[in-house]
């Protein structure tokens, strides 16, 4: 009797070891779904193309910002502070640029995809922000094939996303 009560112990250890195991591991995934930019850099080379889009036609700096997308959920959130022109006679301004977008890229298919935010307010000072979905996502984008970047309205990007992580 004592040999069985043993076993059916290990056996409860086993499957609550087991269970455990499992939650863990389909933890892990949505995890892995998040991508981050710890922070927002302007465009330094004018006219630079990333997954076939056009960089903006003068150079941009920022104070700073942060980007973050759930691959999973679809869901993107990103701020930027101080984005201004870096050349011109609009140096250290916005210049004529009021609304700006966050731009997915994806480099898992042929040509590159693109999930974009809707055209966000940039205050005087170079500030945006915008938060939420921005549409499914293929399973083909992953942690280490996409690319963040803010666009304008003439679809020309002039910042991405900095030092990429997953958390």
């Amino acid at each position: 009797m004592r040999n069985m009560t043993r076993s059916s112990a290990g056996g409860i250890v086993f499957g609550a070891t087991a269970a455990a195991f499992l939650m863990l591991s389909t933890v892990s995934p949505a995890k892995a779904d998040s991508v981050r930019w710890r922070t927002i850099v302007g465009i330094i080379q004018a006219g630079n193309v990333v997954g076939g889009i056009q960089g903006g036609g003068q150079p941009w700096t920022t104070l700073g910002g942060r980007a973050r997308v759930d691959l999973g959920s679809g869901r993107l959130d990103f701020d930027v502070q101080g984005l201004v022109l870096a050349g011109s006679d609009a140096i250290g301004t916005p210049g004529a640029i009021n609304m700006v977008k966050g731009t997915l890229v994806c480099f898992g298919a042929t040509p590159p995809q693109t999930f974009n935010t809707p055209l966000v307010p940039l205050s005087p000072q170079g500030d945006a922000d915008f938060s939420g979905p921005i549409g499914p996502i293929p399973t083909t984008c992953n942690s280490t094939n996409v690319a963040f970047l803010i666009r304008i309205a003439a679809d020309r990007w002039i910042a991405n996303g900095a030092v990429r992580n997953t958390p």
